[in-house]
């Protein structure tokens, strides 16, 4: 035995160490040989695991692990919460972050209207900056490589005449920084996103009354510069009716091609039986005590809208008139509410209907989901809307603005509607596009919505649920720590991101946060001077996050284990002093 390192107990060598702090625990296990010999008791282990980090009993060891010694060690070992460096750079709020797919360059969006890349290297530097106020932008908000990192998609807000203010997309290539195009995408919350190597989805907005829109969603090519009266660089791929002065917001775009394969499976019990195939969350379900009924399983591509009673629209509009004229509408409807059921009796029969089985059946499909964030009862996003991208909707060649669909069929259908009931501050896709983590700040739980122009207060703590795209049911409980104060009508977007074992996201709070995918526990949290509005993970090194922040600066992060790797892999610096007095001396 270790000199020093007295005969004890295991069991009271077990309590003692409880209350030490990881890196006691790790390193004493390096000087005591008694230590050592427990260290390699798994019963031992598993105690302390599930006691030190306040995991509930029934959770399995993560499927990866050799032991529960080496799972204790990888939750303090690869965590990347050690500041290793701080860009500064911009000048004024940095707003987003994105990896390219190689994880050798990452881009920066700031208030101070430039897009930056980095080049990742030992240590991180700049390679390039990007001002975009030449083009009428107010601040750049977001960005996105392409699948091959040939090119990044950069969005912003443009001010346009009289001041107004929308948004737009622009197109850098990687391989000289210029600028290939530049579309317009309205609201500028849409942000956009890639659909494939040279197709980008941008928006647009159609008002149809004070509090009934209509949003558009286009697919563009990357390269405008390409006309021809043979070769379409732009094509319509959905128009969807806005309720309650609800839009689409944050489209993103996730690949079903993996979900029978999936880097991690969060269901501690094999995934769902078979068998199960009623989904939880209704179809668009217009309020949450119609969803809150039992129903029967509906009838594919039929939605009956709530108060309908099976009408046929073209029928149940005139009758609703002829109702109003005669005065057997009671109660009296405000203004507002005969918009909106007016909007609702119009589009019943103007809707094309949502595609048959939206699940995937093939793992090798190549069928994509276009996710984006919603509403039905305000203006505030508490809806995740899901449409399926067809293969030959994938390129803007074929019929140009909806040419395929009847000339009745004005709107497109939603496949999958998906209510949060708060409002939503957050989305991001596991790496292998299984799962949808959703940032929202909760409704009070009884809450009526009256007046679609005065959402409900939304909750300080923030709820991050994590959704199954393979079943569309809510897997685990939501993740919590972090908070948010800003009320309703200034709420902003919290960019979180997502590895193979971790998720981390921003807050108000002055902090970053990472949890732990697999046992649901917060594991570290990152100071900044002010909110966090974005975090990054390398998509090829987890133990890399990146953050940003209002105070102008984005902070690197590594796990301890990295910042071991990279300070041994440094060369020593020469002892100069001690070098010259040795010539002095000879």
């Amino acid at each position: 035995m270790d000199a020093g390192c007295p005969r004890l107990p295991d069991t009271v060598l077990f309590e003692i160490f409880l209350y030490l702090d990881h890196a006691d625990v790790l390193s004493v296990g390096l000087v005591c040989q008694q230590w050592r010999a427990v260290a390699r008791d798994e019963f031992l282990w598993k105690e302390l695991f599930y006691r030190y980090y306040r995991v509930s009993r029934d959770v399995p060891r993560h499927p990866g692990a050799v032991s529960w010694y080496d799972e204790f060690q990888r939750l303090y070992d690869t965590i990347p919460c050690v500041e290793v460096q701080a860009l500064k750079e911009h000048n004024d709020q940095v707003l987003h972050l994105s990896f390219s797919h190689s994880g050798c360059l990452f881009a920066s969006c700031s208030k101070d209207c430039t897009v930056k890349i980095w080049s990742n290297d030992l240590d991180i530097s700049l390679q390039h900056s990007s001002n975009m106020r030449p083009y009428n932008w107010s601040y750049t908000q977001f960005s996105q490589f392409n699948s091959d990192d040939s090119l990044l998609l950069v969005s912003g807000v443009f001010v346009g005449p009289h001041n107004s203010s929308s948004g737009e997309i622009a197109v850098i290539s990687m391989e000289n920084f210029t600028l290939l195009s530049r579309v317009r995408n309205k609201p500028y919350d849409v942000f956009g996103c890639w659909l494939n190597e040279t197709n980008l989805i941008s928006g647009n907005l159609h008002r149809i009354g004070r509090i009934t829109s209509c949003s558009v969603l286009w697919l563009n090519n990357a390269f405008q510069g390409i006309e021809s009266e043979n070769v379409n660089v732009v094509k319509r791929l959905f128009k969807i009716q806005n309720l309650n002065a609800s839009t689409i917001r944050t489209v993103m775009v996730a690949d079903c091609s993996r979900y029978d394969s999936p880097d991690l499976l969060l269901d501690y019990e094999e995934q769902l039986a078979a068998s199960s195939t009623c989904p939880v969350f209704d179809l668009g379900s217009d309020s949450e005590e119609e969803e809150a009924k039992p129903k029967p399983p509906p009838e594919p591509a039929v939605q009956e809208l709530p108060g309908a009673g099976g009408v046929p629209a073209e029928h149940g509009l005139q009758q609703f008139f002829d109702d109003i004229m005669e005065g057997r509408v009671r109660p009296a409807m405000t203004e507002t509410e005969l918009e909106t059921k007016v909007a609702e009796l119009f589009v019943r029969n103007r809707t094309k209907p949502p595609e048959p089985n939206l699940l995937p059946t093939d793992s090798n499909s190549k069928t994509k989901y276009l996710i984006f964030t919603t509403g039905c009862l305000t203006y505030s996003p508490h809806q995740i809307g899901i449409k399926r991208i067809l293969p030959h909707q994938m390129t803007t060649a074929g019929p140009v603005l909806g040419e395929e669909r009847r000339s009745d069929e004005f709107f497109d259908s939603l496949d999958h509607v998906i209510d949060i009931h708060g409002h939503i501050i957050g989305m991001g896709l596991s790496p292998d596009h299984r799962y949808l983590y959703v940032n929202s700040r909760a409704w009070p739980r009884d809450c009526v919505i009256s007046d679609p122009m005065q959402p409900p207060p939304i909750a300080e703590e923030i709820d991050l649920h994590v959704f199954d795209l393979k079943t569309m049911k809510e897997v685990k409980r939501a993740l919590r720590a972090h908070r948010a104060y800003t009320p309703n009508e200034e709420c902003f977007f919290i960019f979180l991101d997502v590895s193979r074992d971790f998720v981390a996201s921003g807050a108000e709070d002055r902090h970053g946060y990472i949890w732990d995918r697999h046992y649901n526990i917060c594991l570290a949290k990152l100071q900044h001077d002010n909110v966090v509005n974005s975090v990054a993970f390398s998509p090829v090194e987890q133990e890399l996050l990146l953050t940003a922040s209002d105070d102008t600066t984005i902070k690197v992060w590594r796990s301890p284990r990295a910042v071991r790797i990279r300070q041994a892999r440094r060369p020593r610096p020469r002892k100069l002093l001690f070098s010259w007095l040795m010539n002095q001396k000879s």
